[in-house]
């Protein structure tokens, strides 16, 4: 599998190239499957496509401190993200991998990889939930998908060095909890990885087996969908 490792200078951007990675392999513009690594340097929220923003996020707080809200193309809660946390997206082929048409499945496949990856250096991260990677019963990575005709995006976050108190601070309780949350708020619900940038980084890599590094991205696409959905305050914002 290819590596795009890139950070592009806006929320609204990076949000965006994801579902444009998707969007390319789509329409044949690309190789079959891709790796994508990136990282914010400072806070931000994103709700989920089908999230409700006031029920899931502390909007005032946000507004507050200049933390802006986004919402990404696939399904889930809101997450925090900053630095400290790794984020990370995978576009999958269905003809390569014909049993990720099933949603369980396609959580199994893409969480035990990066699981087992993990537990090599870290042991006792398993995959808990539908969508979670924990270590001794604490969340250390949220996960979403998307669902297209031929290709899946399967993203989410590593936990590592993120400052845990903005979770606290910007997210309201979630109106879905997986069981083994057994409603624990978020600072005792979520915790960090014992590793750095770069043990995180080369446990992903591993897991999908890079073989190379990319810098080629869909520009075009990207821009498309910031000028239409995640610059938008209608996207964003929208009622679900």
């Amino acid at each position: 599998m290819r590596l795009l490792d890139l950070t592009l200078p806006t929320p609204a951007e990076n949000i965006a190239l994801d579902e444009a990675l998707l969007v390319e392999a789509e329409q044949g513009g690309g190789e079959l499957e891709l790796l994508r690594v990136w990282e914010s340097p400072d806070p931000l929220v994103v709700v989920g496509r089908g999230s409700a923003v006031a029920r899931e996020v502390n909007v005032e707080a946000c507004w507050s401190d200049d933390v802006p809200i986004f919402r990404r193309c696939s399904g889930g809660t809101a997450i925090v993200a900053a630095r400290g946390c790794l984020m990370y997206a995978v576009v999958l082929s269905y003809q390569k991998h014909p049993q990720l048409r099933s949603i369980d499945m396609a959580h199994q496949f893409v969480l035990s990889r990066i699981a087992e990856a993990l537990a090599r250096v870290v042991p006792g991260v398993v995959r808990a939930g539908t969508s979670d990677l924990a270590l001794q019963d604490c969340k250390v990575s949220g996960n979403s998908l998307r669902c297209r005709r031929d290709f899946l995006l399967y993203h989410g976050t590593l936990l590592y060095n993120m400052p845990l108190s903005l979770i606290q601070q910007y997210l309201r309780v979630p109106p879905r909890q997986p069981e083994y949350r057994r409603g624990r708020g978020h600072d005792q619900f979520v915790t960090n990885l014992p590793l750095d940038e770069v043990a995180v980084r080369d446990a992903l890599s591993a897991a999908w087996e890079v073989s190379d590094q990319v810098t080629d991205w869909p520009e075009d696409c990207t821009r498309e969908l910031v000028k239409s959905r995640y610059a938008e305050a209608s996207w964003n914002f929208q009622r679900p």
